[in-house]
């Protein structure tokens, strides 16, 4: 099979009977809701980026597999080059949509699920790795978008699943038959889940023994019989509903990456469709896996992000007739610094990478987290300067109604005009983007986003070596050097004879 179109994409959900609800209203057919449509727009963009051949080789890719050509979106990632090109591709896809375009959740859910089915396999002897390669093969051939599932409600944060009121605050299996098992629970944050056509469900923390019943790892369509999606609210979502475009920000797009709540309510998922059942010890590798991955991603989509951001607050800075201030010049230097600082770290966490037992291919894992430790920050900073440079008529904005109206248009028009003969909703639309693009929606899913801050810096300070790092410091410090063959302990060494005329 062929890559999908576009519209191939969107057809197929139309296709499917999903479970779903906006609010409190169920909604048929989820890709034609106002409220999701602007993220089924997104991922479209992506597929239809795929069809074009100036982007052979980065959005697409060779199946290791089935030597066909496939969606990078479905690919393992088999050499360090491939996760270079993950990143680029990240950016790229940042660039092109001014944000989340949902897909590197399901992403890294996959390449955690082949590399740890594998291990498994090796150490038990069971079949989880050629039941997920088959899997894998269904996707690619299909081009499905896949929502990795991996988030638990969590409950009483200071206990852990097997010791909460509520069981099903993370998701287990509640029975297990010849053919498979049926699982229960929910999942949350899932970004693209309304839109995706299946979800990789896995394990969210490491489990002690006796909660081998959390231990599960599994696919499941999205519209499969005890499946309930319910899409949760953005900042200023409101605003879809209403039929206007200024307003929006990023009109085509969205906010983020509509993100669902998805509940298992007794959900059956046959054998060929388990990757991981029970086998607990292998959970907290499976996990840190995907984070690991996850994180040295954001250099790269909030690095296209902020691309995007960066744009449009130097064209207000135009708009505004600030642009050759050097005061706002520093600004926009700074936000392109913290940026790149980012996007660096990304592609030197991917060119550092290393092979795993299975053969596809790790990021290096201080790098990675000190990515995300840096988009925590630097993300809110990047929008701390756009606030700065676009003034507070971002905050305080009439809607787009009020500059057509009869009676107030002509006032509103007239004092949100900075220039004679400009158009005035050139600067609205461009203030109302920076709104979108910074909203605490867009932050959170920075801080958040792939484990919160304090979970990077416990990872850093295990890869540390600070032991190592003491030793070093001795050495350099006290130590003798043997340098020249000379025995030499607080001066310099010269070749020059020591003489007093």
């Amino acid at each position: 099979m062929t890559m999908k179109t576009p519209l191939e994409y969107v057809e197929s959900l139309r296709a499917m009977k999903v479970n779903a609800y906006v609010g409190a209203e169920k909604v048929e057919s989820p890709v034609d809701h106002p409220a999701i449509a602007p993220h089924v727009n997104t991922v479209a963009k992506i597929y239809e980026m795929a069809q074009d051949p100036q982007y052979k080789g980065l959005i697409t890719a060779e199946s290791h597999l089935t030597g066909r050509e496939i969606n990078r979106w479905t690919h393992i990632f088999m050499s360090t080059d491939d996760l270079v090109r993950k990143i680029k591709m990240l950016r790229l896809m940042g660039q092109a949509t001014g944000t989340c375009f949902q897909r590197c959740v399901g992403l890294d859910a996959m390449n955690a699920s082949y590399a740890i089915s594998y291990e498994i396999d090796q150490a038990k002897g069971t079949d989880y790795h050629q039941r997920f390669k088959e899997y894998l093969i269904y996707v690619q051939d299909n081009d499905l978008m896949i929502a990795g599932a991996m988030t638990d409600p969590k409950g009483n944060r200071a206990k852990s699943p097997s010791q909460q009121d509520d069981p099903d605050q993370y998701v287990r299996v509640v029975e297990r038959r010849p053919d498979g098992v049926v699982i229960r629970g929910a999942k949350l944050h899932n970004t693209g889940g309304i839109n995706s056509h299946e979800f990789l469900v896995l394990p969210g923390t490491g489990l002690k023994p006796e909660e081998a019943d959390y231990a599960i790892a599994c696919a499941v369509p999205a519209d499969a019989e005890g499946v309930t999606m319910i899409f949760g609210r953005q900042s200023n979502d409101d605003r879809k509903l209403q039929g206007n475009c200024v307003d929006l920000g990023n009109s085509r797009f969205g906010i983020v990456g509509g993100e669902v709540m998805v509940v298992f309510d007794d959900v059956f998922v046959p054998n060929e469709r388990i990757f991981l059942n029970g086998e607990i010890e292998f959970v907290g590798q499976m996990v840190n896996y995907f984070a690991t991955w996850h994180r040295a991603n954001y250099g790269g989509c909030k690095g296209g992000n902020a691309d995007v951001l960066i744009g449009a607050t130097a064209k207000i800075a135009q708009i505004h007739g600030v642009e050759r201030n050097t005061i706002v010049k520093d600004k926009v230097i700074e936000m392109i610094h913290l940026t790149e600082t980012c996007y660096a770290g990304a592609i030197g966490a991917s060119a550092s990478g290393y092979a795993l037992p299975c053969g596809s291919y790790m990021v290096d894992p201080m790098m990675a987290n000190t990515v995300k430790q840096n988009i925590t920050r630097n993300v809110y900073a990047v929008g701390r300067l756009a606030h700065d440079i676009a003034g507070g008529f971002v905050a305080t904005l009439p809607e787009e109604a009020a500059f057509e109206d009869e009676e107030i248009g002509k006032w509103v028009t007239k004092y949100h005009l900075c220039n004679e003969g400009d158009d005035v909703m050139e600067r609205v639309h461009y203030g109302r983007y920076i709104e979108n693009a910074t909203s605490v929606t867009t932050m959170v899913e920075a801080m958040h986003g792939a484990g919160s801050p304090q979970a990077q810096r416990i990872v850093m300070l295990g890869l540390s070596n600070l032991k190592g790092k003491m030793a070093m410091a001795e050495e350099v410090i006290e130590g003798d050097s043997d340098v020249l063959g000379l025995k030499i302990r607080g001066r310099v060494v010269s070749d020059k004879a020591d003489t007093n005329d």
